[in-house]
């Protein structure tokens, strides 16, 4: 079965470059990254593994943990790594899970349960489906699934701009409209009553429509 948003995240120990973790213990209080790949060695994952490694640090700032996820032996991946450095300009700063034996991908729902044998005898296009993003919050359930195809590198920037609307709807009963992003408008959350919005928002709101209710971003703090 597809794991689905709102369920819990599977936990699992594994291998990974820095060590080996328990996932759950490993996200702690935090939120977290997990993105996958089919294969080391694959032009697109190349590029998208130092591309994370270069905005880690506005990842930092959300308090957010980035961990990878590879379908190849732990020894391949310091290789990787330097291939990675060395053609994007920043290498993995952040561990990369070893699934040589797909039981990561199978828990998540991105291969099929009965998948076996020696990872490096199968092709990328043999994990095709191991192609996705998964935001995870400090509860440990699942918040957001993006699922890619191998020839289309994934936006990191948008799962930053996801991360930060997560984070702000969690904490203020709000929801963001369409292309919103940092200091737009908001739309106060169908589960506020109007009674308990004009507690919160005594300046009111626009509502060009009877179920949206706007107003502007509340602040921090």
């Amino acid at each position: 079965m597809a794991l689905q948003i709102g369920e819990t995240a599977p936990d699992f120990e594994a291998e990974t470059t820095e060590g080996r973790i328990r996932f759950h213990d490993w996200v702690g209080d935090s939120w977290a990254v997990l993105f996958s790949h089919p294969r080391n060695f694959t032009p697109i994952c190349t590029t998208e593994l130092g591309y994370m490694a270069s905005i880690k640090p506005e990842f930092d700032k959300r308090g957010v943990k980035i961990i990878g996820l590879s379908v190849d032996p732990l020894e391949n991946h310091a290789r990787w790594a330097e291939e990675i450095g060395a053609s994007q300009g920043t290498p993995p700063n952040y561990p990369i899970i070893a699934d040589a034996d797909f039981a990561v991908a199978k828990a998540y729902g991105m291969l099929a349960a009965d998948v076996e044998g020696d990872p490096t005898q199968r092709t990328p296009a043999n994990n095709a489906t191991v192609r996705n993003v998964f935001v995870i919050g400090p509860d440990k359930a699942v918040k957001l699934i993006l699922v890619y195809p191998m020839t289309t590198g994934r936006n990191f920037d948008e799962v930053l701009r996801v991360i930060d609307s997560l984070q702000l709807t969690a904490k203020h009963q709000v929801a963001t409209p369409v292309n919103w992003k940092q200091g737009d408008d908001v739309i106060i959350a169908g589960s506020v009553s109007d009674d308990q919005a004009r507690e919160r928002y005594p300046d009111g709101w626009d509502s060009p429509l009877p179920y949206i209710r706007i107003v502007p971003q509340p602040a921090e703090g």
